[in-house]
């Protein structure tokens, strides 16, 4: 409890209830974080001292740091040399706390797709008689994915975790456990949403990790992350509306939404994540597809003014915001950032996690958190697809996480992709003709350097393929009818997660080799 000297404290900490068996310094943080973002913190409110802020709770100094810490990553605060610290300037539109309920909003009725409503199969489920429409073919023509590479992983390939260091031997157990005394209820067809005890881990899982307020009722197992964000646009997306994708951005997920019938709008990302101007000057988008954690593939972390933003934009003009959080449990200061999910007080944030960066993509397991008016239609539109997922795979990955190898797991990953990130920019060859300065790294488990020209972007990758390098450019990663400048589209896409730190120096020997010759 607080003790009389917070008379003396800049704010008056009284109301903020600590409970001592749980982790001190993330529950202050999400006491003041709900404070900024309700406005009884303002802006430019100056923040007590951490010794003096924990001599008014009675607890150790090294809470509110770590406190502090985690505010000063997200954007809440800021530090005046020699002044102390400050709540940092918020958009005016974030401040009220009428806007910024502490309740998710259940009133989606007035503004759904009509593919909300409209999911139902005919009396015999038959749906041979149905012609594909020249138009959809034309988008499956179109926006066909490319096969991912194949064979085992080697440097520098984009997307895929140190799987190497995945538990197999325990995953094993658990799987011939399972097996050898199943459950036979577990054998019939079960719930499409998904396993109920998985569903319950994942969303203790997201309190605790992320600050998310969410249930396990909110939640809907996916067969990876792809097909979650194909179900956001299938159910959101009416055919020629449009929809807001970060440019450069994940293709597949543009390829999800335009083969839905939506026309992509590619939307500039820049030092701060996407750009909200101009997403708010495509009239016609009510749908936005954003990876604000590490954006793909800059790298750029959004900013919390931008997210505060993007938020008022899917209030203000009844808009989705999807939030592919991919790869956030890779965060190398301080805890993972709070996703938008976690910011969102009016029900307009759709959730997508997977496992298949912790563990390795070939689990097929991925999850939707989604507000609660939506889950029911999402769970039976993907019941037309595949019933529900494979019943081991969830039950082994709910004992996995109850039994507590999940979050070790993740520990022992962040600093393996730590290492093998200080590996790969440790060993860059310097002095490359045409090629940036690597950039600084806190997140994620790829990065971009920029390239002065295509034509030198597909040089150095043809090179870097002759010594069985795999280096992606960045201009692939660009809709093909954005404005930008070709040669300013150009850039080094690096995973530096996928082989150990001796695969790496190898590489990295071979390319400096055929580079700089």
């Amino acid at each position: 409890m607080p003790d009389s000297t917070t008379l003396s404290l800049p704010f008056n900490p009284a109301g903020i209830e600590l409970d001592r068996r749980k982790g001190l310094s993330r529950q202050l943080y999400q006491a003041l974080r709900l404070r900024v973002l309700d406005g009884r913190l303002a802006s430019g409110t100056r923040l007590p001292a951490s010794r003096d802020l924990a001599a008014a709770l009675a607890i150790s100094r090294n809470s509110v740091v770590r406190a502090y810490d985690q505010l000063y990553a997200e954007g809440f605060i800021e530090g005046r040399v020699g002044d102390g610290t400050y709540v940092a300037q918020l958009p005016q539109s974030a401040s009220p706390a009428k806007k910024l309920s502490t309740k998710v909003s259940t009133g989606f009725s007035t503004s759904l797709p009509t593919a909300l409503s409209t999911i139902s199969l005919n009396s015999t489920g038959d749906l041979s008689s149905k012609v594909i429409h020249s138009g959809a073919m034309q988008r499956l023509e179109q926006n066909h994915l490319p096969t991912p590479p194949s064979g085992p992983p080697r440097a520098f390939r984009v997307g895929v975790p140190a799987f190497d260091l995945f538990p197999f031997d325990v995953w094993a157990k658990l799987n011939a456990a399972f097996w050898r005394k199943p459950d036979l209820q577990q054998l019939c067809y079960g719930d499409p949403a998904g396993d109920a005890r998985l569903r319950g881990l994942i969303a203790a899982y997201l309190r605790s990790s992320r600050g998310m307020q969410c249930s396990a009722e909110q939640i809907v197992i996916t067969s990876g992350a792809q097909q979650g964000i194909s179900l956001c646009a299938q159910l959101l997306v009416e055919p020629g509306a449009g929809v807001g994708i970060e440019n450069p951005g994940y293709r597949a997920a543009g390829h999800a939404f335009a083969l839905a019938g939506g026309r992509l709008h590619g939307i500039a990302v820049d030092e701060e994540g996407i750009d909200c101007t101009a997403l708010a000057a495509a009239e016609d988008c009510r749908v936005a597809y954003v990876t604000p954690s590490h954006q793909y593939p800059t790298g750029v972390v959004m900013s919390l003014a931008r997210r505060l933003e993007l938020l008022a934009w899917a209030e203000r003009t009844g808009g989705w915001i999807v939030e592919d959080d991919y790869d956030g449990e890779y965060r190398y200061t301080g805890a993972p950032l709070a996703p938008l999910a976690a910011l969102d007080r009016q029900g307009r944030v759709l959730y997508v996690g997977t496992f298949g960066k912790v563990a390795f993509p070939a689990l097929r397991l991925g999850y939707l958190v989604l507000p609660p008016g939506l889950v029911e239609a999402f769970a039976q539109r993907r019941a037309v697809d595949v019933r529900h997922s494979e019943v081991s795979t969830q039950a082994v990955m709910a004992e996995f996480m109850a039994a507590g190898h999940f979050q070790r797991h993740i520990r022992r990953m962040r600093r393996a992709a730590l290492s093998r990130r200080n590996t790969l920019i440790n060993g860059w060859p310097q002095g490359l003709a045409g090629v940036g300065e690597l950039p600084a790294v806190s997140a994620g488990l790829h990065l971009t350097v920029a390239v002065d020209s295509v034509a030198r972007e597909q040089q150095l990758i043809e090179q870097a393929a002759s010594v069985e390098v795999e280096v992606h450019g960045l201009s692939k990663y660009w809709l093909r009818d954005s404005t930008t400048p070709m040669d300013q589209r150009a850039g080094l896409v690096l995973g530096f997660a996928a082989v150990p730190e001796p695969a790496i120096e190898s590489a990295l020997a071979r390319l400096r080799q055929v580079w700089l010759g």
